[in-house]
């Protein structure tokens, strides 16, 4: 049976925003998930300057992923979230709510000089267990 725990070990912080730890235990498969980035059809990228729209769509494909190889986003344990300005991690905050609830997997957030496009903003990778 699949138990994916979420915890912080005694003496660390535990922030209410996401997981210090993840311990997975049962697990049939691991899906590593490559960074999503806000795609338009045609390949190139999506919502120029909107922060918010690629922050969704790239989240939205993270969930498609998921989804598609038989998992929910409970099953998701790790995610790593490049930003290219730290002053959007305010917005992001509220917009992974969304998706992860109030306490997410375990996460890594860096701020980079650029994405793959210029007009990307921002890129999120994760694993998920199922």
């Amino acid at each position: 049976m699949l138990t994916i725990e979420p915890y912080a070990a005694r003496g660390t912080y535990d922030p209410p925003s996401f997981s210090q730890a993840v311990k997975v235990t049962g697990a049939q498969s691991i899906l590593f998930i490559s960074g999503q980035v806000a795609w338009t059809d045609q390949g190139g990228a999506a919502y120029p300057a909107d922060f918010k729209a690629q922050a969704r769509a790239v989240l939205g494909a993270l969930k498609a992923q998921i989804e598609t190889g038989g998992g929910t986003m409970a099953n998701l344990v790790k995610v790593t979230t490049y930003l290219t300005d730290a002053r959007y991690q305010a917005e992001y905050r509220d917009i992974r709510r969304e998706y992860f609830g109030e306490k997410m997997p375990a996460a890594t957030a860096m701020v980079v000089q650029a994405l793959w496009h210029p007009d990307c903003l921002i890129e999120v990778e994760g694993i998920a267990v199922l």
